[in-house]
């Protein structure tokens, strides 16, 4: 493990903290002034550079506050503890407006400082291990046109900071999308901030999304940034957005209206430069009608609507998925060789209904890896809840809404076809920007009456490359379902369809079916 750097030129200190963490098998690592700290910083590698670093405020050769500054900007993840004797307000607001991951005054309870830096290890590690897992994997996966479709989307909003609504069910992803979102935006060097609204209190809620000043209420010994602050010229996601205690909504509805707020119990106003995407499972609608929503709250939040399929809405990507965790899992896990998983296995899977979607997906691969008997994965090795399902059966795949309200194009992206929505004449109605996958028709109808459906509705847009829009879709739908049909035996699949070798390889690499 990394060593705890402890910055004081008050040698007790150092000593005490240094034996009480000893004590709790943290190594460290003590300096006298912060030019040691910095030339230090300049040599460390990833393995001896420190896990938390603890510095006093106040010392010859240096300030605390000066040494916060340049560390964050070097290393931005790295926790800081700030110390001083002078428990003065200016150097709380000071320690925490500079990024501080607390504040502790002197002289402390020994045992709770120890408390504290062990709070401060933790969170460092899921910070390497976030970023472990970022850089290792793909930010997303799926080759069905439904996931392609919200690829794209993605990408046509990457250069916009137009407000977001991703809606979807619990475990489909919707965190990844707007993780995705900010990372491909204008805003990808500022900080992206979640915070899932239905998991914290409605007491506490206020404190965490606007802050609080000292003495706000009871326990509230020192000045905190609420994730507003936090995400200043970055991007805050607000997940499960639906469950927001409507008094709270009124005040959200401010900051999305002029960028201002207060913190709890404060008199300034903070300006915030945010931008805000939120997610929901909820009818947001229906929600709106109850009483439970507001609705001016929703029309702010409301500009562009992405909403993301199902797992069971987009089964060719289980099979992919599912070897994908497996191999996800074994790192994570620590086994030497990934689990493989059979054919009959797979197909199994495949008609499970996934009400927890990816998510309850990427845990039975965990599932898999740790009971399943043999290295290679067999259909009677599955979790009860997978066997014990009747198959769900086929459904025509849900429309991958793209929305901008009732506009055709919304003003902030460029004009270049990105967002299709309906006329002004008619908001209630929606136009997916990719809803034809060629899937199973609606009950009573042929797959030629969908084609002619989707057809009309983008000829109603004033596009001029309809022909080859639905073309690309048709060739991949076809050449998909050939492949699954084979289990990826591309000769046999390019027979079936009465194609050349040659001709099938070409259309994968055009069509990106890779």
């Amino acid at each position: 493990m990394k060593p705890i750097w402890i910055v004081d030129d008050d040698q007790s200190i150092r000593f005490v903290l240094e034996k009480a963490l000893l004590r709790e098998g943290l190594p460290t690592r003590s300096f006298i002034n912060p030019r040691e700290v910095l030339a230090a910083l300049d040599v460390a590698t990833d393995d001896d550079g420190p896990q938390v670093l603890v510095s006093d405020i106040r010392m010859p050769g240096g300030s605390g506050l000066d040494l916060l500054s340049t560390v964050k900007e070097k290393h931005p993840g790295l926790p800081v503890i700030i110390m001083t004797a002078f428990s003065d307000l200016d150097s709380a607001v000071s320690a925490f407006q500079g990024g501080a991951f607390e504040y502790l005054p002197k002289p402390f309870d020994l045992t709770k400082a120890v408390e504290l830096i062990r709070r401060a290890v933790e969170e460092s590690q899921r910070e390497e291990v976030a970023e472990e897992r970022m850089a290792a994997t793909p930010e997303m996966l799926g080759q069905a046109p439904a996931m392609q479709d919200v690829f794209r989307a993605i990408g046509r909003l990457s250069q916009s900071n137009v407000t977001v609504m991703i809606t979807g069910e619990s475990g489909s992803g919707k965190e990844l999308v707007a993780r995705a979102l900010h990372k491909h935006s204008p805003r990808a060097n500022g900080p992206f901030v979640a915070i899932n609204t239905a998991a914290i209190p409605k007491d506490l809620l206020e404190s965490e999304l606007f802050g609080h000043e000292r003495g706000a209420f009871t326990g509230a010994q020192t000045m905190r940034r609420g994730r507003f602050e936090q995400a200043d010229g970055g991007t805050l996601f607000l997940d499960e957005i639906g469950d927001m205690p409507f008094d709270l909504q009124t005040r959200l509805l401010r900051v999305l209206s002029d960028g201002n707020f207060y913190r709890v119990g404060g008199h300034n106003a903070v300006k915030t430069n945010v931008r805000v995407i939120a997610a929901t499972h909820q009818d947001l609608e229906q929600r709106v009608k109850e009483g439970g929503f507001r609705e001016d709250l929703f029309h702010r939040l409301n500009v562009i609507r992405l909403r993301l399929p199902a797992l069971r809405e987009r089964r060719e990507d289980v099979f992919m998925l599912t070897r994908h965790f497996l191999q996800q899992s074994a790192k994570q896990l620590g086994v030497v060789e990934p689990k493989r998983i059979s054919d009959a296995a797979l197909q199994k899977l495949s008609t499970f209904g996934f009400p927890g979607n990816v998510r309850q997906l990427e845990n039975i691969c965990h599932w898999l890896t740790v009971m399943a008997p043999a290295q290679v994965i067999e259909a009677k090795d599955l979790p009860p809840e997978v066997l014990d399902a009747p198959p769900e059966p086929l459904r025509a795949p849900a429309p991958v809404l793209v929305e901008s309200g009732a506009v055709v194009r919304h003003a902030a992206l460029p004009d270049t076809g990105m967002v299709d929505a309906v006329a002004d004449s008619a908001p209630a109605e929606k136009i997916s920007f990719a809803s034809a996958e060629m899937g199973l028709p609606p009950q009573g109808s042929t797959w030629e009456t969908g084609l002619e459906a989707e057809a009309m509705a983008l000829l109603a847009t004033g596009r001029s490359d309809v022909w080859d829009v639905l073309t690309r879709r048709f060739e991949s739908k076809l050449i998909q379902t050939a492949l699954l049909n084979t289990r990826g035996r591309r000769i046999e699949a390019a027979q079936k369809l009465g194609i050349g070798r040659n001709t099938i390889t070409r259309k994968i690499q055009e069509l990106n079916l890779e």
